[in-house]
């Protein structure tokens, strides 16, 4: 590594990679993402989302963005990442996923490592790349949890959702050894349910897993957000001063002091030596 190449990799920031999942659909989750997204650019960061329901991507949709490419070109060799990634609200980069092609629904773990390593070699100076998965406990999913830093699982209060929220938990910690978790109740009345959520989970995980449940917060039932996604906007934007856009700067404010690790876990991940720790780069240089 030449002495200019050395400093560039000093200037770049660490990134936070964060994995946003649900054990059900229909809880919200690409909601969430996109506002959490928009929520940190509008403070400064500077952020990337990946779309990684591959099969049936929608956060474009939520945007209102119109990406002529999406993932499937680039596993295809049509396009670079480059060429598909898109710009959104507050600069955000979007990589769009496919909607509608089973193929991308069920990719091997060959194809998803290549994605994997298509994203990690992107030459962008990031402060966060946002995670959106598909709901469940498919392949895919268990995949780009495990690859990301910090993992939020999306819950509401729904019998099925909560079911299904401990469900993936209990995957990815007794099969892929995670332990620490985040929940985030969303479309709740108050607070107070969501704490009631969060201890219906960790009072069954506390006997059965080894794990570390955090509350992240939550994010109200709220007429603004449900008429932010009918105009194709982040309500933080559209409606900045609501209850819902206010929940979500919250949780821009925890996830920002969110500590990095010092590096790679073991786990396949999304951060490769560009986005290491800048004091990691010091002693190595």
């Amino acid at each position: 590594m030449d002495q200019a190449e050395g400093l560039r990799r000093l200037q770049r920031r660490a990134t936070k990679v964060i994995t946003v999942a649900s054990g059900k659909g229909g809880v919200g989750k690409t909601n969430v993402v996109a506002n959490l997204a928009v929520s940190l650019a509008r403070g400064g960061a500077r952020v990337m989302v990946f779309d990684a329901d591959l099969g049936l991507g929608n956060i474009d949709i939520l945007l209102g963005l119109t990406p002529r490419f999406n993932v499937s070109h680039v596993l295809s060799g049509e396009k670079t990442l480059q060429q598909v990634l898109v710009r959104g609200p507050q600069d955000i980069w979007v990589l769009p996923a496919a909607s509608g092609i089973s193929a991308m629904a069920a990719l091997d773990a060959r194809s998803q490592s290549r994605l994997i390593d298509a994203v990690s070699a992107l030459d962008l100076q990031l402060d966060f790349l946002l995670v959106d998965c598909a709901a469940g406990i498919s392949g895919d999913v268990l995949t780009f949890s495990r690859a990301a830093q910090d993992l939020i699982v999306v819950l509401s209060n729904e019998p099925a959702s909560v079911a299904d929220a401990y469900a993936l938990i209990k995957v990815l910690s007794r099969q892929y050894g995670l332990r620490r978790f985040h929940l985030l109740p969303n479309m709740v009345r108050d607070a107070r349910e969501g704490q009631s959520l969060f201890a219906k989970i960790t009072g069954v995980s506390d006997r059965y897993l080894d794990v570390s449940l955090d509350l992240a917060g939550s994010i109200p039932l709220d007429a603004a957000l449900r008429a932010a996604v009918r105009a194709q906007r982040a309500v933080v934007e559209s409606a900045p001063d609501s209850a819902a856009a206010k929940a979500f700067a919250a949780l821009a404010e925890r996830v920002r002091a969110w500590p990095l690790p010092d590096g790679p876990s073991g786990q396949l991940e999304f951060f490769m030596t560009q986005w290491l720790q800048a004091d990691a780069a010091a002693s190595s240089a």
